[in-house]
């Protein structure tokens, strides 16, 4: 989305009210929320000695309805297949996963986010978690669950969005 000058598009609905203020004070909010998080997950990487993208494939192993191929990773990432061997050498490396062979194909390899890793995580997002708990006992009946939907919503949206070829 296009960046939005307008100081009336941090706040809500544009002066008009339009859709489309409404629309840009949206996206100033998600690049906010975004450039917070993403402060908050490059302090984390430093931490561990990581790279950005490490976290990010540690968000999607977590996040996973089942358990993540490196080739399932790939396409997530939107990585070539040696980025994602290197990312995965590093987070193996670090304690962060495990690879585990469970077929009886040999070949299948599943990624795994070590419990240990994860309490680490936890620990140190946990100021993310405490905001994001304040945020939502501010909210007034009904907004937090018409935000999931939304964000739902959206996310489906984005995901649609094919990745340029590389």
């Amino acid at each position: 989305m296009a960046p939005v000058d307008s100081a009336d598009a941090r706040g809500g609905t544009g002066a008009d009210g339009s859709a489309g203020a409404r629309l840009q004070a949206l996206a100033v909010q998600l690049r906010l929320a975004n450039g917070e998080i993403n402060r908050l997950v490059h302090a984390f990487a430093h931490a561990q000695g990581l790279h950005p993208t490490d976290v990010q494939a540690l968000s999607a192993i977590l996040d996973a309805d089942a358990p993540l191929t490196p080739g399932r990773l790939r396409d997530h990432l939107g990585l070539t297949s040696g980025a994602v061997t290197a990312c995965l050498d590093r987070l193996e490396r670090s304690g962060h996963i495990r690879r585990a062979r469970e077929s009886t194909d040999r070949r299948v390899v599943h990624l795994y986010y070590e419990p240990t890793a994860k309490a680490v995580a936890r620990s140190f997002f946990m100021p993310l978690a405490d905001a994001a708990a304040r945020a939502r006992d501010a909210a007034g009946p009904g907004e937090v669950e018409a935000a999931i939907r939304f964000l739902g919503r959206l996310n489906g949206e984005l995901a649609r969005i094919p990745a340029p070829p590389r």
